[in-house]
């Protein structure tokens, strides 16, 4: 995998920075995946630099056409640190109460991977080799414990979907799911 940081933007009160990631298998050359991320840093923004792209998906005006719901565990932030992400934003209540959180949060990434399993899931019938791409925007923290439901409006093979918690708030938005 060979990665870069392919941008820099400032929204103002933050400053986003993407990095893009191109993975090959060593042996043939051929590209086995592309990823890109974005990291929010609150409070470094204001220099004045490029806003940055801010698309905005219209969702339908009507019920989505699936919707999921996973609760995540308790101590599923603790769990996930076995990943390697030893943050302790994610596990450090002392810590966590220094970035504005009353308690720990959920990776960004286990959350992401809970709306992924409910798309591949729902739409692809579990089988991997339809999940073509997926890409949203963070919108807020979760909680361990949360109940996580993806949202999906379904077109062909592309659908729109979000995220939300127990209580209605969008933790994921602006997605968009492609598959076969």
């Amino acid at each position: 995998s060979v990665g870069e940081c392919t941008a820099i933007y400032d929204k103002g009160s933050a400053a986003v920075l993407e990095f893009t990631s191109e993975s090959k298998n060593v042996a043939t050359g051929e590209v086995l995946l592309r990823t890109r991320t974005s990291l929010f840093c609150r409070g470094e923004g204001g220099w004045g630099g490029d806003r940055g792209p801010s698309e905005k998906i219209q969702f339908p005006d009507r019920t989505p056409d699936q919707q999921v719901s996973y609760t995540t565990r308790e101590d599923q932030a603790l769990t996930y640190r076995l990943s390697g992400d030893r943050n302790p934003l994610h596990s450090d209540p002392s810590f966590s109460a220094m970035g504005g959180f009353e308690k720990p949060i959920l990776h960004g990434l286990c959350t992401y991977g809970f709306t992924g399993r409910g798309l591949l899931n729902a739409l692809c019938d579990g089988d991997a080799g339809r999940f073509k791409s997926m890409n949203a925007r963070f919108s807020k923290p979760v909680i361990p414990g949360d109940t996580l439901t993806v949202s999906m409006w379904v077109d062909g093979s592309e659908a729109l979907f979000r995220t939300t918690n127990q209580d209605g708030d969008v933790v994921i938005d602006q997605g968009v799911f492609r598959f076969e």
